[in-house]
């Protein structure tokens, strides 16, 4: 039996999609330092529900459910507001 974790799926698809999008064409105005990807990282999370898991198996199953067409248009949406709202901030705050 493999260890036991506990992995919030959203979060890891949430860190990845932000890394993509604030490196392609459409975002690169926006600042990509670690500090504004966490900051767009935390906003979108607080708007998207957790999705937890505490096996590898499970996580392989929750990645197939939040992977969906329909899942990571809710995400994308979340992400790219996100984005927008820590680009209006000035200093780096939110």
């Amino acid at each position: 039996m493999s260890k036991p974790i506990l992995i919030n799926v959203t979060e890891e698809i949430v860190l990845g999609l932000v890394r993509f999008l604030l490196h392609s064409p459409g975002y690169q105005t926006f600042c990509d330092c670690e500090y504004c990807q966490m900051a767009i990282c935390s906003v979108a999370l607080n708007n998207l529900p957790t999705y937890y898991v505490s096996t590898s198996d499970a996580r392989e199953e929750a990645y197939l459910t939040l992977k969906t067409q329909e899942n990571l248009e809710v995400i994308n949406k979340k992400i790219i507001a996100a984005i927008h709202e820590v680009g209006k901030k000035a200093n780096h705050t939110i």
